[in-house]
């Protein structure tokens, strides 16, 4: 029976330190959009696994100190990038990530968001949106994924441009809702799941279907990476069925791919 035991014991510490010796640091940077899901999901997911998941944040472009472009350019090592299917690509295209990694997670929708306490104009029109943006003294929008589409497409269909140029100002380095908080801006706009997360802010909905823009956030691991088998197990599980629930409560839309490896 002692002989049993300790054979057991032996197996068992034998598997510990296998785990252990695989076990990585994954370090992540993740765009705004998908931030508020990584922080939840990021401890499940250790809870079944030896690895640690390690994050920074940055949006997806712009040249702000803290973007991922700028944060890779200064050569800042990450493992996993999740950002902006656009701008993963262009990743991809430039060989920063592998060929092959990449694999969509969620799809974001925008919306937007007045102070706490504040009128509620009613954007669930194009109509009722135009009318929001032209009577708003201030309005902030992302300098990512999000406002780019704001200020070079939605802007100029809506024929609101020369106005804008004049009420509506790029936020860097910072969430939209942060600035509509403390009164620096009238009315804000970005992805969803940046957001509702914000306090002092009311959320007045999402932008109505006309000029909706749907941004998929996609995965895709790095050239350089020490942790690949690591960093695609962290990947499958963030696009697997358990991270499901967290990701919709963060106001994001799992995609649910199929995995290519």
């Amino acid at each position: 029976m002692r002989k049993l035991f300790c054979t057991s014991l032996i197996l068992a510490i034998n598997v510990l330190l296998v785990s252990l010796s695989y076990a990585a640091d994954i370090q992540v940077i993740t765009s705004g959009a998908f931030a508020e899901a990584l922080k939840d999901l990021a401890p499940e997911y250790e809870k079944q696994s030896p690895n640690k998941v390690m994050i920074s944040y940055g949006s997806s472009m712009g040249a702000a100190p803290d973007s991922i472009p700028s944060r890779l350019a200064r050569g800042e090592h990450f493992d996993v990038l999740i950002l902006a299917a656009p701008a993963l690509d262009d990743f991809v295209k430039s060989g920063t990530v592998q060929s092959g990694t990449k694999l969509d997670l969620v799809a974001s929708v925008m919306g937007a968001v007045v102070k706490a306490g504040a009128p509620k104009p009613d954007i669930s029109t194009m109509n009722g949106l135009k009318l929001a943006l032209l009577n708003a003294k201030s309005v902030a929008y992302s300098a990512s994924a999000s406002g780019v589409y704001l200020s070079t497409e939605l802007f100029p269909k809506m024929g609101i441009s020369e106005q804008m140029n004049k009420t509506a100002r790029k936020i860097y380095s910072e969430r939209v809702a942060s600035v509509v908080a403390r009164g620096d801006a009238d009315l804000g706009f970005q992805q969803v799941s940046e957001l509702l997360p914000i306090p002092g802010v009311d959320f007045i909905g999402e932008l109505p279907p006309e000029a909706q823009k749907t941004v998929l956030f996609s995965a895709g691991i790095t050239s350089d990476t020490q942790n690949l088998a690591a960093s695609k197990d962290l990947i499958k599980y963030l696009a697997s069925n358990k991270a499901v629930a967290t990701i919709q409560k963060a106001g994001l839309k799992p995609v649910l791919p199929a995995i290519p490896w």
